[in-house]
């Protein structure tokens, strides 16, 4: 737990600008989010040269709109926390050194923090009790997804992660086959309608014995089918999008299938009290109704708006686990949590 009370916390580790202020890991003064989908949707996904362009441009604006809310400004401000990886690294570099700049013009400690691992910490930011330890921590977003044991802030073990694509990249892999748009996970949410048959499914790769995960043979399936739905259509235009719909059913229920059961073995194996599911994949309300159905123990699951890239978490991190550093932070695009 840090000694600092009031955290500014800035992230621009992707396609989000966002700072936020945080009271003692819990109470979230501000939390800003200049989003950039609109600008990269029409590429179909993330552009990182456009990402750090448009970072540099929103940064400032950011961070004012962060600290206009405290009644002393920049006086309420006990230290600065940014995410330093992993990420983009031009991204990374536009939030970093911006956190350095007002820690060394303000004489505050700068604090580094894990992107990954400040995901888990959305779950301190509601009003409901924070999560009792040991917990599960399942992460799902668009680069990671990991399975980790928590016994304690600061105190983490890797069960198992994916060996291939993430769940978020599947998603958005998937979306573009099925011609939906860009993000993925909510184009499918909204796409998804139940097969006529309702025993078809797509496979689930179980890797058994163990808690990883393989997407990579999902999104392949949904390829070979969506080319038979092309040639079975013969031009129909509704039988194709239906086809389509579908699709984003069977993929959707797959994907969550395998995260919510490899999850509920981890929480019978190793006796956690609760799981947490983080990461932008948690706004997935499919997957939050199945995994609180199965776990077995209390799920803590942040707000929507904290689920995705946001710095409200980034400042709860750096609260519950400290990792000061100093004007010499570099950024690390791959960054490991555990």
């Amino acid at each position: 737990m840090s000694s600092f009370e009031r955290i500014l916390a800035i992230e621009t580790s992707c396609d989000e600008t966002a700072a936020a202020v945080v009271d003692r890991g819990r109470t979230v003064l501000s939390n800003v989010v200049a989003s950039q989908i609109d600008i990269h949707r029409r590429y179909g996904g993330v552009v990182p040269e456009v990402a750090s362009r448009q970072h540099i441009l929103s940064i400032e604006q950011v961070v004012r709109a962060a600290i206009e809310t405290l009644p002393n400004g920049w006086s309420d401000i006990d230290a600065v926390a940014a995410t330093y990886g992993p990420g983009l690294s031009g991204a990374l570099l536009t939030g970093l050194n911006t956190a350095k700049s007002i820690a060394w013009a303000r004489g505050l400690p700068l604090i580094g923090v894990n992107h990954v691992e400040a995901h888990i910490y959305g779950a301190w930011l509601t009003e409901r009790e924070p999560p009792p330890f040991p917990c599960i921590a399942l992460i799902v977003s668009g680069g990671h997804t990991l399975l980790v044991l928590m016994r304690g802030h600061g105190q983490a073990e890797r069960l198992g992660g994916t060996l291939d694509d993430a769940a978020g990249e599947a998603f958005d892999k998937v979306a573009r086959l099925l011609e939906l748009g860009f993000p993925g996970g909510p184009a499918i949410q909204r796409a998804a309608v139940a097969p006529t048959d309702l025993h078809a499914r797509l496979p689930r790769a179980w890797l058994h014995g163990t808690f990883d995960f393989s997407f990579s043979g999902l999104k392949t399936a949904v390829l070979h089918e969506m080319q038979a739905a092309r040639n079975a259509a013969h031009g129909d235009a509704d039988a194709l999008a239906r086809r389509q719909r579908e699709l984003a059913y069977m993929f959707q229920e797959s994907v969550v299938d395998i995260l919510t059961r490899k999850t509920r073995d981890a929480v019978k194996q190793t006796d956690a009290k609760a799981v947490v599911l983080a990461g932008g994949v948690a706004a997935n309300t499919r997957l939050r109704e199945v995994l609180i159905r199965r776990a077995g123990v209390p799920v803590y699951v942040p707000p929507i708006a904290l689920c995705t890239d946001n710095a409200a978490m980034i400042a709860a991190c750096a609260y519950w686990r400290p990792q000061v550093g100093d004007l010499a932070m570099t950024v690390d695009a791959n960054l490991a949590f555990v």
